[in-house]
């Protein structure tokens, strides 16, 4: 296995079991950036901020987690992208309202480029609109 695509797959681990900054900042450059094109993450730029976002949803998703269904390892363009379902109930306190005791099996893509052995930025690849209106947010 490469070395990006296991520095991707113990980033994306340690991202989506709400490891925060702290326990994934060893596989991203200092300022790694992030983008996606999903409302619930619009105020998100970097990947210090959105590795922080995870960690708080499993706050109120407590019992949140995620099923890989794809990961792919493209070496000439240095990158790594990671088809996952995430699914959970919103039965913690926290979030935007009230807990629903709603659940979501969300669909998602992670899209890590690298620079060397480091994620330099992320897209995540998400329609949010499914997640919310599933978990009782709209």
């Amino acid at each position: 296995m490469g070395t990006i695509t296991s520095a991707a797959k113990a980033f994306f681990d340690t991202c989506e079991t709400g490891g925060g900054w702290d326990a994934c900042e060893r596989y991203c450059t200092p300022n790694a950036s992030f983008s996606a094109q999903a409302d619930a993450l619009s105020n998100i730029a970097t990947l210090r901020d959105y590795t922080e976002w995870m960690k708080g949803l499993l706050t109120f998703i407590p019992d949140g987690r995620y099923e890989v269904k794809s990961f792919a390892t493209d070496e000439e363009r240095q990158n790594v992208t990671a088809y996952g379902v995430f699914r959970g109930t919103h039965t913690g306190e926290g979030g935007p309202c009230p807990p629903t005791g709603k659940s979501t099996a969300t669909d998602y893509v992670y899209a890590m480029q690298f620079d060397g052995d480091k994620i330099s930025h992320m897209t995540k690849i998400w329609n949010d609109t499914v997640a919310v209106k599933e978990l009782g947010w709209a």
